[in-house]
């Protein structure tokens, strides 16, 4: 070390870090149980309403939660995106998101809403029916199936494994551990910056938004009927 004083910042809340890897595991097993098909679909359905959930919680969470966890600190305006694929990086662009992370986060949100959103409409006739399915009709069905089933899903895959890459790039060649502060939080730091907030009030607020993130997937999926 250069006797550069070092200073512990909580970056990522606990509802960002438990929203990131509880995600995961449901990407994970919409992939898998996707694939199996059959008697698998009903967890299928079950995972992508919880997904769901979790979504709709990251976007209110994007306004209400730690200063980093919100979309205003990690938004950055094309001349800066730019700029960083130049090298022109200042420091407070790498204690979050970078810009190409904000731009990745984006993406796997955007994408991932589209995946549940055409599921909730989707019906294969043979494993699966959404359950919205019945509000519109057969020929809008069919072209959100043929979206989650074969474009979506392959968008998400791809947009997973350059997720992951893009983990395994900074941690091998630049030397930074993007998943250690997503496990504990915080993050070792050579200047000051703002830490998130992540006291039991904040947490007990991420609670009632995740919630009322449950309640309004579970009204939306019973405009289908019983």
């Amino acid at each position: 070390m250069s006797g550069e004083q070092l200073q512990v910042v909580r970056v990522w809340d606990l509802p960002t870090r438990l929203f990131h890897w509880a995600l995961v595991l449901c990407v994970i097993g919409l992939l898998v149980t996707g694939k199996i098909g059959g008697e698998a679909m009903v967890w299928h359905s079950r995972i992508g309403y919880a997904a769901g959930s979790l979504l709709l919680f990251r976007l209110v969470w994007g306004l209400a939660g730690g200063h980093w966890s919100r979309f205003a600190t990690f938004t950055h305006s094309p001349r800066v995106v730019l700029g960083y694929l130049r090298g022109k990086t200042g420091p407070h662009l790498s204690v979050g998101h970078t810009p190409l992370g904000a731009l990745s986060v984006y993406a796997l949100l955007i994408f991932l809403l589209a995946q549940v959103a055409t599921g909730l409409f989707s019906d294969d006739t043979a494993d699966f029916s959404g359950p919205l399915s019945v509000l519109v009709s057969n020929r809008t069905v069919k072209l959100l199936t043929g979206y989650h089933k074969n474009i979506g899903q392959v968008v998400l895959i791809v947009l997973v494994l350059l997720h992951v890459a893009a983990v395994a790039y900074y941690h091998l060649r630049k030397g930074q551990n993007l998943i250690g502060p997503m496990l504990r939080g915080d993050k070792e730091l050579a200047f000051p910056a703002p830490a998130s907030r992540d006291d039991t009030r904040s947490r007990l607020l991420a609670l009632v938004v995740l919630a009322l993130s449950c309640a309004a997937i579970a009204w939306l999926v019973s405009l289908g009927g019983p």
